[in-house]
């Protein structure tokens, strides 16, 4: 389903729970409100009101990507960048490292199993926005 895109800081600022199996609804319902919106590039769950740490970004070939519970575990060469986002009205300046490990878990056969991926350009910028989301963060 198709979810609104929240603005509410109070709810964005909250730090989201760790995701279960038994949320793979809400990864559907991430998934396709990411498709249908053409400026998207990535979004957290608690951007379509779930406080759940799921995330869902496009790769290059435009195919979706969800990530269930990332987290950064290693990070280099930092830069300034100017991000804007679907939840706030401006952009803001944020510190971004243009290469990031995450670990994270992917939903298999209905079960979470622990994935690591190496990232860089931007879709590791995206990741680390979605990450931002799922920390409380007001990117």
């Amino acid at each position: 389903m198709i979810k609104e895109i929240v603005t509410d800081e109070e709810i964005l600022s909250k730090p989201c729970d760790v995701a279960t199996a038994d949320d793979a609804a809400i990864a559907e319902d991430l998934v396709e409100t990411l498709l249908a919106d053409d400026e998207a590039v990535c979004l957290a769950a608690n951007q379509i009101g779930e406080t759940k740490r799921i995330a869902a970004y496009l790769n290059e070939a435009g195919k979706p990507v969800v990530l269930f519970n990332p987290q950064i575990t290693q990070k280099l060469h930092p830069f300034t960048a100017v991000e804007a986002c679907l939840s706030r009205e401006e952009a803001s300046a944020v510190v971004r490292y243009e290469w990031i490990r995450v670990s994270y878990d992917a939903l298999v056969d209905g079960k979470l199993v622990p994935r690591k991926k190496k990232m860089e350009g931007n879709a590791a910028q995206a990741v680390q926005h979605m990450i931002d989301h799922c920390e409380g963060v007001l990117v």
